[in-house]
């Protein structure tokens, strides 16, 4: 793959996980850790909504550009999310992230305790 077609594959990438991060429910699967789901509901939804709206990417946190990782300050609190790509039935990694039509997107989100 050129630096051209990988730039590319990235750019694909960036915008389906920025699009199943603000809608999850619709476009794959979301988690929350044990930690995140057995604060209080408000609480839950709250982070959630957090980082729907994340928008804070950078070179540090997103060297490969396709916006699959975050970290958010919630109540004192250090909590990442991570979005991982894997086939249909969820089995085994996907093998082209840039095509949903093989792709199934699972973001966790978790205390960065528990990373």
């Amino acid at each position: 793959m050129t630096e051209a077609d990988e730039a590319i594959c990235a750019a694909r990438v960036r915008e389906l996980n920025d699009a199943f991060r603000k809608a999850p429910q619709s476009r794959g699967k979301l988690c929350l850790t044990r930690s995140i789901a057995a604060m209080p509901l408000g609480t839950q939804l709250a982070i959630i909504h957090r980082v729907m709206e994340f928008d804070a990417f950078t070179e540090d946190n997103d060297p490969y550009q396709e916006h699959n990782f975050g970290a958010i300050d919630f109540n004192g609190e250090k909590i990442f999310w991570k979005v991982d790509y894997y086939d249909l039935a969820c089995e085994f990694g996907s093998d082209d992230p840039s095509d949903p039509a093989q792709t199934t997107r699972v973001l966790t989100i978790m205390l960065a305790s528990e990373y």
